[in-house]
């Protein structure tokens, strides 16, 4: 059996530890990105919502870039969210900022209870770019 292939964004390494998980794990010619959330560099919660939704794009964007990606190969989304109904519109007007243009990836949003704080959380899979 093959060791996993750890990807990390600079920094932040101590977070990562601490929670006992990898910002995202290259598989053949797929990155599995872990949920990534809107944190203070601490680690809390950013208060405002429309920061740390914007914050958890920023730190997806850092993790794909360790893995030489871009949201341009993410082809699939999960978005994690506390009150779908009232923070929809927030969260597209971040997602449409970076995701691009059609074709769309794959996107499921869930609406859920808890995630530790938070109010917003995103993971993806994405397709590592063949080198060049």
């Amino acid at each position: 059996m093959s060791k996993r292939d750890a990807v990390f964004p600079p920094g932040r390494q101590a977070l990562y530890d601490k929670h006992r998980y990898s910002a995202a794990i290259r598989s053949g010619n797929l990155l599995f990105v872990s949920g990534q959330v809107g944190s203070r560099e601490d680690g809390s919660p950013e208060p405002d919502f429309a920061a740390q939704v914007r914050q958890a794009f920023d730190r997806l964007n850092a993790v794909l870039q360790a893995a030489g990606c871009s949201f341009d190969d993410v082809v699939d989304v999960t978005t994690f969210h506390t009150d779908p109904e009232t923070q929809f519109e927030t969260v597209m007007a971040v997602r449409d900022s970076v995701i691009g243009a059609p074709p769309y990836p794959n996107w499921t949003a869930v609406g859920v209870t808890w995630l530790a704080g938070f109010d917003f959380e995103i993971k993806v899979i994405a397709r590592i770019p063949e080198p060049a």
